[in-house]
């Protein structure tokens, strides 16, 4: 019985080192990015409504090609957002965001964050979450701080894990 217990206890080690050695290796690293954006949500021009919801805005639906710039005017483009936002609420202007922020130049260019969640457009700052990455930020993790500027100007600050 012993015999049949050391057994089992060194062919779950054997198993657990295979798994741990076939895993692909990822970089680990402990430092953080934080991105300063400006996104430019022009509706009618890189926004466009492709659903009109049932009932007031509840259900209306926009796709998002926006430009994202280092500063508010006349700015170097450093990539696009791109996405969509829903209205998901029937009382208020709450919007379910769904988008990939594409790096374009800088030092990140040609990697993307993926960015999911609530946006309550009557709060002063929002908190949406990277949910994931390609690129340098594969597989990355973080948070989104954005306000509205004016309505057609977002500031966000990405912090992200790459």
């Amino acid at each position: 019985m012993a015999c049949g217990k050391a057994f089992s206890t060194l062919f779950a080690l054997a198993a657990t080192a295979v798994v741990l050695l076939a895993a692909p290796a990822r970089p680990v690293s402990g430092a953080s990015a934080h991105l300063h954006f400006y996104m430019h949500d022009v509706l009618g021009d890189t926004a466009v409504q492709v659903v009109r919801g049932p009932r007031g805005m509840f259900g209306n639906t926009v796709v998002i090609d926006d430009v994202l710039t280092e500063g508010t005017a006349s700015s170097t483009v450093v990539g696009r957002a791109q996405g969509q936002y829903i209205c998901a609420s029937v009382q208020s202007m709450e919007l379910m965001v769904t988008m990939n922020v594409v790096l374009t130049s800088g030092p990140y260019a040609g990697s993307s964050v993926t960015v999911l969640g609530r946006d309550d457009t009557g709060a002063a700052v929002r908190e949406l979450v990277v949910v994931g990455g390609t690129g340098q930020f594969r597989m990355a993790r973080g948070y989104v701080l954005w306000k509205t500027v004016r309505p057609d100007l977002l500031e966000l600050d990405v912090y992200v894990n790459p």
